[in-house]
């Protein structure tokens, strides 16, 4: 088990690109979501968000063991569950969908509080906790855009 844990905290090994891993691996997140809308169902976006955030904690402490230091950029898992979250049932149209990604990339770096206080959980829960924190924050402001030019955002 402890095999597969790289390559889901790495998003098959989208975590390893040689510039901006978490960006290549909320784009990952963004096309993981776009996917699952296609089913149609609200039920697997909420079953997809469950999956990723308890995967994640499992998947990110094993890989911190691994690379032997506390979030190394290479684990995305955490960004993948960021992005879900940024739009988590909000039905955007391409503007939402763009202004969500970068919202959520902005809040990732920036990571106001408790974003880096959440940091400090142990293992993975805090790897994933300040991209939960960050996604909480950028889902507020997809939801302030779409409330405000909804013609925009949905479309």
């Amino acid at each position: 088990m402890s095999r597969l844990a790289l390559p889901v905290a790495t998003a098959g090994y989208v975590g390893l690109a040689p510039i901006a891993p978490g960006t290549w691996g909320s784009a990952v997140g963004l096309c993981l979501l776009l996917l699952v809308r296609l089913t149609g169902e609200a039920g697997a976006e909420a079953l997809l968000l469950g999956t990723v955030l308890v995967v994640g904690i499992w998947s990110a402490t094993v890989a911190e063991r691994r690379y032997g230091r506390r979030d190394p950029g290479a684990i995305v898992i955490d960004e993948i569950a960021g992005m879900l979250i940024t739009l988590f049932w909000v039905p955007v149209a391409w503007p939402g969908l763009v202004a969500g990604f970068l919202a959520f990339r902005f809040f990732d770096i920036v990571k106001p509080f408790p974003a880096r206080a959440a940091e400090r959980l142990p293992a993975g829960w805090g790897v994933m906790a300040d991209d939960v924190v960050a996604g909480l924050y950028a889902y507020v402001t997809v939801r302030v855009g779409a409330a405000v030019a909804p013609s925009v955002m949905l479309g």
